[in-house]
């Protein structure tokens, strides 16, 4: 697919999971924050699902979605810590053809100036596969707010410069 230059905004197909053994759509404050930012710059809201976290049904959404033609960007949440079943990142490194290494350096930074040294446990992470951007990211919604805020809102407009991730997803120009 060739890389596309955008004069005007370009809305993305956007899906959202959030990775929790103990969350419900009711309580589910960090998917429901990332959905709704993401629909706040005029994206469109895919899909949203929770799932328990484990390897397999984690790594089982996201493939249905980066092999959906309509989903460019799919946003995690949660299963990024220490913990005994926090598996998003080893669900997730093994679908990704370039990682984004930069990512999680960002995030870490970021989150430096909120919450101190406690941003060495986040394990959040990203990376292309088969066209479509994955970002990982701890389950709280502060983590959320912060990767938006700090890194996502710009990195998924088209307007952005001097770079953003849009060019180089599947997009389709209108």
């Amino acid at each position: 697919m060739t890389k596309h230059t955008f004069t005007e905004r370009h809305a993305l197909g956007i899906a959202v999971l959030t990775v929790s053994d103990s969350r419900s759509e009711a309580d589910d404050t960090s998917g429901q924050y990332l959905a709704g930012a993401a629909q706040a710059e005029s994206h469109s809201l895919r899909d949203k699902r929770i799932v328990v976290d484990d390897i397999y049904q984690i790594r089982a959404a996201i493939s249905a979605w980066i092999a959906d033609p309509d989903i460019q960007v799919v946003l995690v949440t949660g299963g990024t810590g220490f913990s005994g079943r926090d598996s998003t990142p080893e669900a997730v490194a093994p679908l990704f053809d370039k990682p984004i290494d930069g990512f999680g350096e960002l995030f870490r930074y970021l989150s430096y100036q909120e919450i101190g040294t406690s941003t060495v446990q986040s394990r959040a992470v990203a990376g292309l596969a088969n066209e479509t951007v994955v970002f990982c990211v701890p389950g709280s919604t502060g983590a959320c707010r912060t990767a938006w805020e700090g890194i996502l809102k710009e990195q998924l407009n088209s307007l952005h410069k001097p770079c953003n991730f849009v060019g180089v997803l599947k997009v389709r120009q209108s």
